[in-house]
């Protein structure tokens, strides 16, 4: 791993507003939920999962993620084509992060 580097508070600011942004839209986090675990998820099992996606909007953020390195897609070449979705490593570290900000909300009294 490389070394980590040394931040201001002007550029830890900035820095994670920029790993936010890679999270930012209504379906990213919920996408990323089905996925943690090492779950593998096909295309259709995707939009199942999501009431209230449409296609478009799965396909684009399923696409942003794996251009941001996030997910990775893998297709298989048979008839019917087969693609399914999962994380990549550095997706799945994401994981704990997000479990510790779920905990973190959770101490504020009127948190849903």
């Amino acid at each position: 791993m490389a070394n980590r580097k040394n931040y201001t508070p002007a550029t830890a600011a900035i820095d994670v507003e920029a790993a936010f942004k890679l999270l930012e839209g209504r379906w990213k986090l919920v996408i990323l939920f089905h996925l943690f675990g090492g779950q593998v998820q096909r295309f259709s099992d995707l939009e199942r999962l999501i009431p209230g996606i449409t296609q478009k909007m799965l396909a684009q953020q399923l696409r942003r993620l794996e251009a941001d390195g996030i997910v990775t897609r893998t297709v298989y070449h048979q008839v019917p084509p087969k693609v399914d979705y999962r994380l990549t490593d550095w997706g799945q570290a994401l994981c704990p992060a997000l479990d510790a900000i779920l905990t973190w909300a959770e101490h504020r009294e009127d948190f849903p």
